[in-house]
């Protein structure tokens, strides 16, 4: 039965009572479909990993414990939850539609969740099993395949209307030069930050890496310079993906530039979620430190991009102005 209609009948033929009743009921109606649809995301994520995940990662990964089987299920439903939560809140915001928000899904979706954090899987853990990396990029890329069509179809995006989407800033290549370097400054700052004061005070993941703490930050910095060089670069080249994985976000979504920073930070943040996973190549302590750096670094760091390309152009501020009315 139609809201609409119910009010009306509720209503009687009073047209002030009608609009009254509608008014009142139309945002119910919203929140029951957008929470169907988001229980439908869910189960799409659930089911997409779980297949995936499956069928190309079974014989080559270890397989978690008989017993730990219950609690693998439980926290894949709460990160599919988590990941269904922020791509509904992003495409629903999205001003794109039809097959340009499905190409952008794809690449953010495939960039945040298997490309920036394998990245790391194969820089730091050097003992996976033979096949296991290639193949993990390979299972990223079918999930995002996936999941990229079917959450803009359940969500009601599938379909172009028409709109144009917003022009790319108008700057200089002096502009873009000095946002992308105060851009790769933050991001590595932030990085070593959160990488020293929350993950390396876990002794659990000084010992997984076997590592030690000198003492303080800076001879901390001074011991990666020292012996890992090429992590510093490895960081600079993982702000400039960010920075890409950021950029058409930061160009589809509707409203007030803080919409684009929370959608942005969210997405880059939600990506950690994955550490809740039951993992035999890494141990729950070290999980759970990894958790808690890579989450609210990651969410910084989303939120300051946004700031960035915002603040440094005068024609991007304003081009976000004309698009806030809704």
């Amino acid at each position: 039965m139609r809201l609409d209609g119910w009010a009306g009948e509720k209503a009687g033929t009073d047209p002030h009572k009608t609009q009254y009743y509608s008014l009142r009921f139309t945002p119910v109606k919203v929140a029951i479909v957008t929470t169907i649809r988001l229980l439908a995301v869910t189960v799409l994520y659930f089911i997409s990993f779980a297949v995936v995940s499956g069928a190309l990662l079974a014989h080559v990964a270890p397989q978690p414990a008989p017993d730990e089987a219950g609690a693998a299920v439980q926290a894949l439903l709460v990160v599919s939850l988590l990941n269904a939560a922020v791509w509904t809140y992003v495409i629903l915001r999205a001003r794109w539609t039809s097959w340009r928000l499905i190409l952008t899904i794809f690449l953010v979706f495939y960039g945040v969740t298997t490309l920036m954090p394998q990245i790391e899987t194969a820089f730091f853990i050097t003992g996976l099993p033979p096949g296991m990396l290639p193949r993990l990029f390979i299972a990223g890329a079918i999930i995002a395949a996936v999941f990229a069509p079917l959450s803009v179809l359940i969500l009601g995006k599938a379909r172009a209307d028409g709109r144009s989407g917003a022009s790319w800033p108008s700057m200089s290549a002096g502009a873009w030069v000095a946002k992308l370097s105060l851009i790769v400054v933050v991001y590595v700052a932030i990085y070593f930050t959160f990488g020293y004061f929350i993950a390396w005070q876990s002794t659990a993941v000084r010992a997984y890496y076997g590592g030690h703490d000198p003492g303080n930050f800076f001879a901390q910095m001074a011991s990666v310079l020292r012996d890992q060089p090429s992590l510093v670069l490895l960081q600079v080249v993982r702000a400039l993906l960010w920075t890409a994985i950021a950029l058409p976000v930061v160009r589809m979504m509707k409203g007030k530039w803080w919409e684009a920073g929370l959608a942005v930070a969210l997405l880059f943040a939600v990506t950690s979620s994955q550490l809740l996973l039951p993992n035999p190549l890494m141990p729950y302590d070290v999980r759970m430190a990894h958790l808690l750096e890579t989450a609210t670094s990651n969410f910084l760091f989303g939120w300051l991009v946004v700031l960035i390309l915002r603040s440094l152009s005068t024609d991007y501020a304003d081009s976000l102005k004309r698009l806030s009315a809704i």
